[in-house]
């Protein structure tokens, strides 16, 4: 009977590579014609349902982060999109108490821009959490 040598590293090398091909599957979930820069802020729950971010602008004026994001319909049909901005620290936590969810209609091929400012000179940087009603 032969034994096959198997160096330690290749399940390693093996397991990484599932990892990175589970974490690519999961973070397709924007639509294609967001951005990759642009989806790096999204946090979406469920799928995108033809909805794009296409454009976000951060700015900071007086001490105080303000963005605006472009929302797209690559659709025909009307989507329902609920939405809240979430602003974090320079170590990831969220600063204030959290934005209520806001819900807003985006026609069919249409396009509509949301704006938010933060809540202290504390965030600096922000995720944009959305969920699209499916038809």
């Amino acid at each position: 009977m032969r034994t096959r040598f198997v160096p330690a590293a290749i399940p390693a090398v093996l397991c990484a590579a599932l990892m990175t091909l589970a974490g690519s599957a999961s973070a397709q979930l924007h639509d294609p014609a967001t951005p990759l820069a642009v989806a790096a802020k999204v946090a979406l729950r469920g799928e995108a349902n033809s909805i794009a971010v296409r454009e976000m602008r951060i700015v900071r004026k007086n001490d105080i982060l303000v963005v605006q994001a472009d929302m797209a319909n690559m659709g025909r049909t009307d989507r329902t999109v609920f939405y809240r901005f979430k602003w974090l620290d320079n170590v990831g936590n969220q600063v204030g108490d959290g934005e209520s969810w806001k819900q807003m209609t985006v026609l069919g091929l249409g396009q509509q821009t949301v704006k938010s400012v933060a809540p202290t000179s504390a965030a600096v940087d922000l995720r944009l959490e959305m969920n699209v009603e499916p038809r």
